[in-house]
């Protein structure tokens, strides 16, 4: 897979190693066991996979070189590249404007934009109608475009189905930016509509076998599907394509609940009729971060700390695995905390931020911590983490002898 030039500051000392280690022993990737970095008093087990995903890579490159290619001109990003404030920030004090919030608040007018402007295409893609008003500005809206491939994926395999004269079922969050843009996208090739989890899949399912009207679709699913939208006629065939952030198992389940109502309506022998199967549009990164999760969670730890910006998706997805089974913090960084009696975390629940007292069990030695990131985090401020839980601890081994077999088995390799 190609490597994308990523500033060093947002790499690591300590994670580098490790994924170093992993890449050298096991470079298929099959091994999801967990990495257990062992200071002594307290033992931090990390993820086979977390951390910037090829699409954020990608992304994070071409912000980098919009800036070092045009030192003379205005540059804009559409909106957030990705979803972490330390990346935005530092794209914001090298200059660059956002033109927009990520919930689509204008910030700067486009009637501001001049033709020279650059704009940058944040990592979710955009809908075609800011294109379209960008193209009619005069905006070179190709040239730093970031939209991710998997984006793009699930934008081809919608406009296939659509031409096969399929409606397309977004799993998604209405109103995230991604799902913004790929129901734009739809649209245009076929009729759409959004369910968020299985709870609305299940609703849907009630409209397919019959057992719910027109009536109520219009009201349940308002402002989630697409103008013209008619059940009786748009739901007789279907298929199944996400938001790539979403959890992948969940997007699968939802997908087999719409062919089990299509069987029920229309018989099985005519369900490939009615069903279209769209199961190549899962984000390879997002399901391998679940999946190496879940691994990490069956390994067992005393807490969880997931690092990510808090309108990650795919980072809370992480967490609500994880919060089913030991206690879990939500964090950007390590300033939320400085010491085992409080931290600040996000509550995925209850969509707020909270603080939390006698949050880490530091007197249970060995303390197992269970650590991982979202898909848009930087490795650095998983070793901010460590560093600073590390510090609590006097007779703790050095960060050296800690990575010590991590090295050796880099080395064992070459």
């Amino acid at each position: 897979m190609r490597q994308f030039d990523v500033p060093t500051f947002y790499k690591s000392p300590i994670i580098s190693t490790v994924k170093d280690a992993r890449q050298a022993t096991d470079p298929r990737k099959k091994d999801l066991s967990p990495s257990v970095i062992d200071f002594g008093p307290v033992r931090f087990k990390i993820a086979r996979h977390f951390g910037f995903c090829f699409g954020v890579e990608q992304a994070i490159e071409i912000a980098y070189e919009a800036l070092e290619d045009n030192p003379d001109q205005r540059i804009f990003l559409l909106s957030e590249m990705i979803h972490n404030p330390h990346v935005n920030e530092d794209l914001r004090e090298r200059g660059i404007k956002f033109l927009r919030t990520t919930s689509g608040e204008q910030l700067i007018p486009f009637d501001e934009l001049r033709p020279d402007d650059v704009v940058i295409i944040p990592a979710f893609g955009t809908t075609l109608e800011v294109e379209q008003k960008l193209d009619e500005i005069g905006v070179d809206t190709e040239a730093y475009d970031t939209t991710c491939p998997f984006v793009e994926k699930v934008w081809r395999k919608s406009s296939q189905i659509g031409d096969d004269d399929y409606s397309i079922v977004v799993h998604g969050k209405r109103y995230h930016e991604e799902t913004r843009a790929t129901f734009s996208h739809a649209k245009e090739e076929g009729p759409v509509v959004v369910v968020r989890d299985m709870e609305e899949a299940e609703e849907l399912a009630k409209v397919i076998r019959g057992e719910r009207d027109a009536e109520f679709f219009y009201d349940y699913f308002d402002d989630k599907y697409s103008e013209g939208f008619d059940p009786e006629a748009d739901l007789r065939k279907l298929g199944v394509v996400n938001q790539t952030t979403m959890l992948a198992e969940e997007t699968a389940a939802i997908a087999d609940l719409m062919r089990e109502a299509m069987m029920e309506r229309y018989g099985e022998s005519n369900v490939k009729e009615h069903f279209a199967d769209t199961s190549d549009t899962l984000c390879y990164a997002t399901n391998e971060n679940q999946n190496a999760t879940k691994a990490l969670i069956e390994d067992g730890a005393d807490v969880g700390i997931i690092v990510g910006g808090y309108n990650s998706s795919n980072t809370s997805h992480l967490v609500e695995l994880c919060e089913e089974h030991m206690p879990t913090y939500f964090i950007r960084d390590a300033d939320e905390f400085d010491a085992p009696s409080a931290i600040r975390h996000f509550d995925v629940q209850r969509k707020e931020e909270v603080a939390t007292e006698n949050w880490f069990p530091a007197d249970d030695t060995p303390v197992d911590v269970l650590l991982t990131s979202g898909a848009s985090c930087p490795d650095a401020l998983l070793d901010d983490v460590i560093r600073k839980i590390v510090s609590w601890y006097p007779n703790a081994r050095p960060v050296e002898e800690a990575l010590a077999p991590f090295e050796e088995m880099t080395e064992e390799d070459e």
